[in-house]
């Protein structure tokens, strides 16, 4: 397997580690708050009317938006740019290509763990909001 290389920089790119630097940590903190107040409103909406177990597990969609935005800060790396195999330390909106192969594979792996943790939080929270009592 040949080797991995990242910057020496502390904060700096790590394959499957870390692939965003502060402003872009900023920018997935904010979608995660923005997901968990969707999912907030989306709830009490749901309770409010008293609608159906059916229409309550909607409330996962906004919930794991959220819970993916908040493991993206918490793990300081961006799904969307781990698929892409692309990183950002600089002005956001902005990348720079992850151009070694087994790099791009453990980010690859790194944004998946991060969609499917992000998905089952969403599940999980929607199952709580489905057997709430209507």
């Amino acid at each position: 397997m040949p080797e991995i290389r990242y910057d020496d920089a502390p904060g700096g790119y790590r394959p499957g580690a870390c692939n965003i630097g502060p402003a872009e940590i900023a920018r997935r903190r904010r979608s995660g708050w923005v997901g968990l107040g969707a999912a907030a409103v989306l709830a009490a909406g749901l309770l409010l009317v008293d609608a159906p177990a059916a229409a309550r597990w909607l409330v996962a969609i906004p919930l794991a938006v959220g819970a993916i935005g908040f493991l993206q800060v918490r793990f300081r790396f961006c799904a969307a740019f781990g698929l892409a195999g692309v990183r950002n330390f600089g002005t956001p909106g902005t990348t720079d290509r992850v151009e070694d192969a087994a790099a791009r594979r453990a980010d690859r792996s790194k944004a998946v763990a991060i969609v499917l943790a992000g998905g089952a939080i969403g599940v999980a929270g929607a199952l709580v909001l489905v057997l709430v009592p209507a």
